[in-house]
């Protein structure tokens, strides 16, 4: 067997000044036989006191299993897409309900080839992909939620954020742009807004992709080597790789402060590609089959009508 290891972090408030934040182990079995255990076999939990999360440095960035294991592993996320993509075709079809899909990770982390893989095949009418970069000055005029909210799935809709409303808050306090205050009720605006978004039958499912700093200098340093890969890389990449550190702790704080049951965070090894393709197709089909879609029953009395 192979395990396929991530972690989903969610916070909750035990008093005014107490909270904790809880890390689950998602642990996907696999046997050599290619079937597949009920999720509820890799559900296990841990819990930290407030300050004592270890950080995104101490959870692995690589997967665990063999070259035996690998091979097997991807033959598995192939039969798990066509799963995925028979229950979106449902979802759309249902025009009931909704997924958010986010995607989180430093520069290089894998947002791009994630979404490529993971969703080929699926419908594209059913799917938006939505990329927030560096806001412009028409979106710096509004609320900083103001460029995300058109973006979110309608019924039907599985929309997808690579990266996201959490720029708005990673990105200010690392580089000092915007005080320590306004910051804390970003972290409030984005809880309210993810819970109104809920209310309203969206799901969310939100992904950090996990690569370690060598890792990073590996892709950064092909995005210079290839010539169909160097428009990918800006100067700016490298003053972000300076900034590592205050990246984690600010992704600590990010962690700890917007997570929720309903909500959590999943941190993802991402090192290997095949490993992070398959830990996210098994987290988002678990996903669809909680929501359930069903095909529509027409509205019409079929049965009488012959095509000649």
């Amino acid at each position: 067997m192979i395990s396929v290891t991530g972690l989903t972090i969610t916070s909750k408030n035990f008093s005014k000044n107490e909270t904790c934040v809880q890390v689950f182990i998602f642990v996907l079995i696999i046997s050599y036989n290619g079937t597949m255990q009920n999720e509820e076999s890799f559900k296990h939990g841990i819990v930290y006191d407030a300050g004592e999360f270890p950080g995104l440095e101490s959870l692995p960035t690589k997967s665990p299993s063999s070259e035996e294991s690998k091979l097997l592993g991807k033959n598995e996320f192939v039969k798990l897409r066509k799963e995925v993509i028979e229950l979106q075709r449902a979802l759309y079809a249902e025009n009931k309900q909704s997924l958010l899909i986010v995607f989180q990770a430093l520069d290089c982390g894998g947002k791009d080839g994630t979404i490529r893989k993971v969703f080929q095949g699926i419908n594209p009418q059913g799917v938006h992909v939505a990329s927030f970069k560096r806001p412009t000055e028409t979106e710096l005029e509004h609320d900083f939620l103001w460029r995300i909210h058109r973006h979110t799935p309608a019924q039907g809709m599985i929309s997808i954020f690579n990266r996201s409303h959490y720029e708005d808050v990673l990105v200010p306090l690392v580089e000092n742009l915007a005080p320590l205050e306004l910051i804390k009720k970003r972290y409030a605006h984005i809880n309210n807004f993810e819970a109104c978004l809920m209310d309203h039958g969206t799901r969310i499912l939100k992904f950090f992709l996990n690569i370690s700093k060598d890792e990073q200098a590996r892709r950064l340093q092909s995005r210079l080597d290839r010539p169909d890969k160097r428009w990918k890389f800006e100067p700016q990449d490298l003053r972000k790789r300076a900034d590592w550190t205050a990246y984690m702790l600010a992704f600590k704080e990010m962690f700890a402060a917007c997570s929720s049951e309903r909500a959590p965070w999943y941190i993802i090894p991402s090192d290997d590609k095949w490993y992070r393709n398959l830990v996210i197709t098994r987290i988002l089909l678990a996903e669809l089959k909680k929501m359930d879609p069903e095909y529509p029953v027409s509205r019409y009395d079929l049965s009488d009508i012959t095509i000649e």
